[in-house]
């Protein structure tokens, strides 16, 4: 299972603020190790964040995002207490979803 993300939520009158790091080594799939074979691609591909079972963000990534990723979004409709969570899924079927409470 993948290392969980670090996660912060922090709302400011009406807009909530979300900051991410996932860790993850976001592999293209062009580079090669030390015999000279290729390095197989294993990267995010969706990412997906949920508040009060509402959509706040979706996006698709491809090979070209860094490793160890991280990401910022900003939304309105929530408050303090409530809960958002994050989920990606990669190239290799491996997804994880982790949770933080908006402060």
């Amino acid at each position: 299972m993948a290392n969980p993300m670090k996660i912060r939520a922090r709302a400011e009158g009406d807009v909530v603020e979300v900051k991410v790091l996932i860790a993850h080594v976001m592999e293209t799939g062009q580079r090669k190790n030390a015999a000279g074979d290729p390095i197989p691609a294993h990267f995010i591909q969706t990412v997906e964040a949920l508040c009060n079972d509402r959509t706040v963000l979706s996006a698709e990534w491809g090979p070209a995002i860094s490793a160890n990723p991280y990401f910022a979004f900003k939304f309105i409709g929530a408050k303090k207490g409530d809960t958002v969570s994050v989920t990606w899924t990669d190239s290799k079927g491996d997804s994880r979803t982790d949770e933080v409470v908006i402060q």
